[in-house]
């Protein structure tokens, strides 16, 4: 592209990046993104999930200002989480802020961690056979 264009300063670079990529599509593409992206503990780091987000949501409303970006991905993860993480930042926090304290809440506690029941083995029944089931008959000795 620099080849064909030549040489521009950065301005005149993120108008044509705008209206390169910034149409409907694009814009569906991200809201999309944004909105099925919700973090599980089990497989996402607490940092790449939050700036992934706050990307997504810069690029799409480049006017919303740092504290929306933050309370909007906050509500991505309802419920314990985000009220823990609500209890121990105020609203101007930064980002950086919340990230610290969603690590520290999942590292240290087991809110926003996901609940797997593991089978007692009293419950394991074990698989029984057709043949098991018949009774053993008593072997007769010949003198």
């Amino acid at each position: 592209m620099r080849q064909d264009h030549g040489k521009h300063d950065w301005s005149w670079w993120k108008s044509e990046v705008i209206t390169r990529w910034a149409n409907n599509s694009w814009r569906f593409k991200m809201e999309n993104a944004f909105e099925n992206s919700i973090f599980n503990s089990e497989k996402d780091k607490p940092l790449t999930w939050f700036l992934k987000q706050k990307d997504r949501l810069s690029a799409l409303h480049p006017d919303m200002s740092e504290t929306m970006i933050n309370m909007t991905i906050l509500r991505k993860r309802e419920g314990e989480l985000e009220h823990a993480i609500k209890c121990r930042c105020i609203e101007t926090c930064s980002t950086e802020d919340y990230i610290n304290e969603m690590e520290y809440i999942i590292n240290q506690t087991r809110i926003g961690k996901t609940w797997t029941e593991i089978p007692i083995e009293s419950k394991m029944v074990p698989k029984i056979s057709r043949e098991d089931r018949k009774p053993e008959r008593p072997v007769l000795k010949r003198h």
